[in-house]
């Protein structure tokens, strides 16, 4: 790959992604397998004027041995080190960093309520750091990097050239920079402006297998693109992004939704699944893969079973446009609109009071995406009783 395109997407995670400062901190979590990638997304870090980068690694293999064959006492202990470490440069004002690849099917054989308790056991001791960056409190950006076993899984080789190029390309990222991606996001925020002036009280949805109302709290906001942190400084969670997102009302969420791409969670696919809720709380669910381990994610905490994210994606993504499943979240997520079962983004309620409840949006230890969209989508906001055309077979009409 040439160096020069990597180059311009390590600077669009670090100046747009991260909004790096000068003299800014920065921690990076990866995985052994995106040290080549690292090691640019360093160098232009410190050539940007950071003060120090600090990188997490992992590997999913160290991880899969661990899980089969560890005590329970061990794969459920997190070392106080390890949140202290990342607290102490969150604290001193550091961005985050999160690079992201797939192992899709690499932990299939691990037992589901293994892995449940392993992650479990993370979300908690790594709550409050959650929680800063469910606030918006340190900036923060996830982006993609192949792997070998992504690579064979979405082509069925080990081509990862073949899977950086389809990450630069949904990314927007070419031989002049990244200047196809501001763009990009000056029309997602033109999108997000309409539907905050707009206030709809509740969203419906219809589709295959899905016939469902989604309730939207009164002091809603719908957000974009480019967030800005605590202190009014602006940068980009994820790249790519396609969504326009908002919280939903706790309480609110009745009817049917199926999944139109498949979830990996944990190392599992979960696939051809559905959700019916009730007052805003799964009341029974199936999959046709992965059962197991989506019973397993929704029994997480009690608020693992509602909803804490409604997004909007048109089918003109890059990523939809691909036609791929990309077998990682980040990307399937925007490809088409999608929920979140878990914790709800407290920056999507304006003047948030920090009482989850009050304001009506939904509190967990986990935030996990999942696909709904396609092109037999319809969405209508509904305000006064009248209903607006949103999204017409999974195009935008606004």
């Amino acid at each position: 790959m040439d160096k020069n395109l990597l180059v311009n997407y390590a600077q669009a995670i670090l100046k747009v992604g991260v909004n790096l400062q000068n003299g800014q901190k920065l921690i990076v979590n990866a995985s052994v397998d995106h040290k080549d990638f690292v090691r640019i997304l360093v160098e232009q870090a410190y050539d940007l004027g950071a003060k120090e980068v600090l990188v997490v690694w992992n590997d999913t293999y160290i991880t899969r041995q661990k899980l089969l064959k560890a005590p329970e006492d061990v794969i459920t202990n997190v070392y106080n080190w390890e949140v202290e470490m990342a607290k102490s440069f969150l604290d001193d004002g550091a961005a985050t960093i999160s690079l992201v690849g797939s192992y899709a099917d690499l932990l299939s054989d691990v037992p589901a309520n293994r892995i449940g308790a392993a992650t479990k056991a993370r979300q908690i001791a790594f709550r409050e750091i959650m929680e800063r960056t469910m606030m918006n409190k340190n900036r923060w950006c996830v982006a993609g990097v192949p792997n070998p076993e992504w690579a064979k899984k979405v082509y069925g080789t080990e081509d990862i050239t073949h899977l950086w190029k389809d990450i630069l390309f949904m990314a927007r990222i070419d031989e002049s920079g990244y200047d196809k991606l501001l763009a990009h996001l000056e029309r997602l925020k033109n999108r997000k402006d309409y539907l905050n002036n707009m206030k709809f009280e509740a969203l419906r949805y219809e589709g295959p297998g899905t016939d469902l109302i989604v309730k939207l709290p009164k002091k809603h906001l719908w957000l974009s693109g480019i967030e800005h942190d605590v202190n009014g400084v602006p940068f980009l969670p994820n790249i790519p992004t396609e969504e326009v997102f908002t919280a939903p009302s706790k309480y609110g969420v009745n009817g049917k939704v199926s999944s139109s791409m498949p979830l990996v969670y944990q190392g599992n696919v979960i696939d051809n699944f559905w959700f019916e809720f009730k007052n805003g709380k799964v009341v029974d669910f199936g999959a046709a893969k992965g059962e197991d381990v989506l019973k397993e994610l929704i029994n997480t905490d009690e608020g693992a079973s509602y909803l804490g994210e409604v997004a909007l994606v048109d089918i003109t993504s890059p990523i939809y446009q691909l036609n791929r499943i990309f077998y990682n979240t980040l990307y399937d997520e925007n490809a088409a609109s999608h929920f979140a079962l878990g914790r709800a983004y407290p920056t999507c309620v304006e003047d948030f009071s920090g009482d989850p409840e009050k304001d009506g949006i939904n509190m967990s230890l986990t935030h996990v995406d999942f696909m709904v969209g396609n092109d037999k989508m319809n969405v209508y906001g509904i305000k006064d009783g009248k209903e607006y055309l949103l999204m017409e077979n999974g195009l935008w009409k606004i």
